[in-house]
């Protein structure tokens, strides 16, 4: 990425995806260039969540809702120490935030930390491009970096596709640290940091639980060094069939069956320590509406999503594997893709969703109190 801070307001900025579709609009946020994998998020608040999220590593979002920018940034709600997504796409900036809590606008915000974005384009036509074409490689350029369209889609294509990409060590922390339990302390958790949200951390922390941090590099022993009584995966960015180190961390785990929650990146390693595949959805799901059924009660919940890979295994049996037996938990009402597994031999589950999702929804909260359970029966 290249970028500068001047003139952001009138610069002209372009669009351009791999298969030649090009959009043209105005630049929002830093001038210069940025590539990454176009995809399009359904949430209409919680944008600030969003862009901090380190799973958008790599990734250009674009905004459905129209409106973007309204309730401006503050230093309290981000979800780590930057933002992480590559480029922005709006279709129609504030131009004044307004809300109590604000401390500058979203494109001060972005220019501050050199992300190239454009406004001003057609998103509904753009998201509905990508929903029938799929999610693929996008440029977005503005200012000095505008040139014949050719040339920018000859840029575009030559860029890394996301499938094969192994991301989770670039956002993870590269030094272990501890979130302490808030009041009492009832319990230890090591938590394989592959792209971990901060509010996470600090879900597990309001239930007692003192939560220590590890790289995603961390191995079995680093885990065992911290003498868990629960073991989580975060979520994370890439494709979930590079991450080899921590399938085996993980497989680790469950040999020693000890109680194991994962989310996002890590409902996708579960899958894989149990032996199920994992593909690329044609244009995943990301936002904050998605319906998803919890089978172990009926359910429905609504719940926030930000994955591009899906776990391939059987919904409709119980499936044996290395571990015991294996069933999907939870199921996306959509497209009936994999949202949950559990093991019913020994003490792990996962989810493919966000419960400690900031912004909201918080129907999928109680999957920490699960995990609580869990560590209690243990215990006892």
């Amino acid at each position: 990425m290249t970028t500068s801070t001047r003139g952001a307001a009138k610069a002209p900025a372009v669009l351009v995806l791999e298969d030649g579709r090009i959009f043209r609009g105005r630049a929002y946020g830093a001038v210069g260039e940025t590539f990454g994998e176009a995809v399009f998020s359904t949430g209409m608040t919680g944008y600030q969540e969003t862009l901090t999220d380190p799973s958008y590593h790599r990734q250009v979002v674009v905004m459905t809702a129209p409106h973007v920018g309204n309730t401006g940034v503050n230093d309290e709600d981000p979800e780590s120490s930057r933002i992480w997504v590559s480029g922005y796409v709006v279709r129609d900036p504030a131009r004044i935030p307004s809300n109590w809590r604000s401390q500058r606008s979203l494109d001060e915000e972005l220019v501050k930390q050199g992300v190239v974005g454009i406004s001003g384009v057609d998103t509904r036509a753009l998201t509905r491009h990508l929903r029938e074409r799929g999610a693929m490689r996008v440029g977005i350029f503005s200012g000095e970096a505008i040139a014949d369209d050719a040339a920018l889609l000859a840029k575009v294509q030559a860029q890394p596709q996301m499938k094969g990409a192994n991301l989770s060590a670039e956002v993870a922390t590269k030094e272990a640290y501890v979130v302490p339990a808030i009041g009492e302390k009832r319990f230890t958790v090591a938590a394989v940091d592959l792209g971990i949200k901060g509010m996470t951390p600090h879900r597990m922390a309001e239930r007692g639980i003192e939560v220590h941090v590890l790289p995603a590099t961390a191995t079995v022993e680093d885990v065992y060094a911290v003498n868990p009584d629960g073991v989580f995966f975060s979520n994370g960015p890439g494709d979930p069939a590079t991450a080899d180190g921590p399938v085996s961390v993980m497989q680790g785990v469950l040999e020693r069956k000890t109680p194991l929650f994962g989310i996002c990146f890590g409902n996708q390693i579960l899958g894989r320590a149990l032996g199920f595949g994992t593909y690329k959805l044609k244009y995943g799901h990301r936002g904050i509406n998605q319906p998803v059924q919890d089978r172990t009660t009926g359910k429905v919940e609504v719940t926030a999503h930000n994955h591009g890979f899906a776990v391939d295994a059987p919904l409709d049996k119980v499936s044996e594997t290395p571990y015991g037996r294996a069933e999907v938990s939870h199921v996306c009402l959509n497209d009936n893709v994999v949202e949950g597994l559990q093991l019913l031999d020994q003490p792990a589950f996962s989810v493919q969703y966000h419960p400690e999702a900031a912004a909201g929804p918080h129907d999928a909260a109680y999957l920490f109190d699960r995990f609580v359970s869990l560590m209690e029966a243990e215990r006892a």
